[in-house]
């Protein structure tokens, strides 16, 4: 598998040893951005100079705490700096003046400048989403008292270069995935997302980690997953993806997550893939019947208003909780320990599916990968870039019948999950005719439907008035035979 892995994606592998590089944990750096180093330090063998790396990362990823010795060089030494960190860009509406933030340093918009020379040379990478990842440089802008009105001092961008080092070929991925197995094809995943297959008992654990993939692939994707503690998930929605954010938890309020009416600003939700609410049995939602009613009209639509503005993202929403063994039982109330939000059925109904986080082991030494795996900042790139692909629903429109009378939310939330697994076990069908039958029902169409149908099953306990009648009940998925006239 090593040697199969190497040949086929070539320069897009990087060696990982998790439990014997633990040194790079002491870095805090996420996946994605740690195997951007080791990629740029390792040989042929996956060996690497420690020193030298090292080196790299102290100088190019410093810690927050050094973010004053930073200002100083920048401003007081009037050095030009280098950190590869986030940006995030605003564009002032009256004065149409550029600025910039760092999130991870706590430096701020208004203490910020991009002038417009350096703006033109670099708004194309910018201007792609927030917080864009790459090398920035950092130089001063001293204050003029002369001036009329006075130009107060701010920190400038001189130079922004993409964090990605290579272009992104989707089609040469879709086209490898032929020379793998599916049970090969599941191990190249499970390493590209730091984990190593061979610890694993069998392939439900597997499957069951790589749920926690759909979000990545099918645009406004909402699911929920209760779990007992310590089976990684911050791990994923955090370090996989520079593209996904992870809120940890605390208040979650309409400014931060959706639209800020004082700032004139978007929160969180827009410019990401997904966001993922941590800790949400210990989340306090702010004024509440307005965070559900905002809620529920972003995850039916994607879009909702908010004193007038329209605010539209194909973000997911990811629900992330720990919850008691005892409540941890699809069958009988799940939610009980969460806040009031989740004891609506309205709100319940618009998550698509439910991952069941028991089913996923424990944390352990065994689980970390140790080989030659993908690089997870080139993997998480394919992610994305699957989101765009319309051509995967297509297929499964075509390919997925429904009974009569079916319940709309739940075809669509059954369609949706099977279209993100599609992308993620098969990516290289191009038509419906690509597919095989027992494969996609096994591997796409019945986890699908057993992630919304635990939905289901806790909407019938919120409200069994309204989901116990027939029209609500879960209707039954079959597949269309596919002729090749219509191929």
């Amino acid at each position: 598998m090593t040697d199969k892995i190497r040949e086929c994606f070539d320069e897009m592998v990087v060696y990982k040893d998790l439990n014997e590089m633990s040194f790079l944990k002491t870095l805090k750096l996420p996946s994605f951005l740690r195997d951007w180093v080791l990629k740029k330090f390792e040989d042929d063998d996956g060996s690497f100079d420690v020193e030298e790396l090292m080196e790299f990362v102290n100088t190019y990823v410093p810690r927050k705490e050094e973010w004053l010795s930073i200002k100083n060089r920048i401003i007081n030494e009037y050095e030009h700096v280098k950190l590869l960190t986030r940006i995030d860009i605003d564009i002032d509406i009256k004065t149409g003046d550029v600025s910039f933030s760092l999130p991870d340093f706590g430096l701020t918009n208004k203490e910020t400048v991009i002038e417009a020379n350096v703006w033109e040379n670099v708004k194309d990478e910018l201007v792609k989403g927030n917080e864009i990842w790459g090398v920035v440089e950092l130089g001063y802008r001293p204050p003029n008292d002369t001036a009329k009105p006075k130009i107060p001092g701010k920190i400038k961008l001189t130079d922004f270069t993409s964090f990605i080092p290579y272009s992104i070929d989707l089609d040469f991925y879709k086209d490898v995935r032929s020379e793998f197995t599916i049970s090969e094809w599941i191990d190249v995943l499970l390493g590209a997302m730091d984990y190593n297959p061979g610890g694993y008992q069998d392939e439900h654990e597997k499957l069951a980690m790589l749920k926690r993939l759909l979000p990545f692939v099918e645009k406004n994707l909402n699911i929920i997953e209760l779990a007992p503690k310590g089976t990684g998930k911050s791990y994923v929605f955090s370090n996989i993806s520079k593209y996904g954010l992870l809120v940890d938890g605390g208040t979650v309020t309409r400014a931060k997550m959706f639209y800020d009416i004082t700032r004139r600003s978007t929160g969180f939700i827009v410019g990401h893939d997904y966001v993922a609410i941590d800790e949400v049995k210990k989340v306090q939602f702010g004024d509440v019947s307005e965070m559900q009613s905002i809620f529920q009209g972003y995850m039916e639509s994607g879009k909702c208003d908010v004193n007038g503005f329209n605010v539209t993202s194909d973000a997911g929403i990811v629900f992330l909780g720990n919850i008691e063994t005892s409540n941890m039982d699809e069958y009988k109330n799940m939610l009980t320990e969460l806040p009031t939000l989740f004891k609506e059925s309205a709100f319940v109904d618009r998550m698509h599916g439910f991952i069941k986080g028991w089913d996923i082991p424990p944390m352990k030494p065994e689980l970390k990968i140790s080989g030659w795996a993908l690089n997870t900042e080139y993997f998480c790139a394919i992610l994305h870039l699957l989101r765009d692909d319309i051509s995967y629903r297509a297929i499964v429109d075509r390919l997925v019948q429904v009974s009569d009378g079916a319940y709309e939310r739940h075809v669509e939330a059954v369609k949706r999950i099977t279209t993100a697994y599609l992308k993620i076990f098969f990516p290289n069908v191009r038509s419906a005719k690509d597919v095989d039958a027992h494969l996609f029902m096994q591997y796409c169409l019945r986890p699908a439907v057993k992630m919304r149908a635990i939905v289901q099953k806790q909407l019938e306990i919120l409200d069994p008035d309204e989901y116990r009648k027939p029209a609500k009940q879960m209707p039954q998925f079959s597949l269309r035979e596919i002729s090749d006239e219509e191929n």
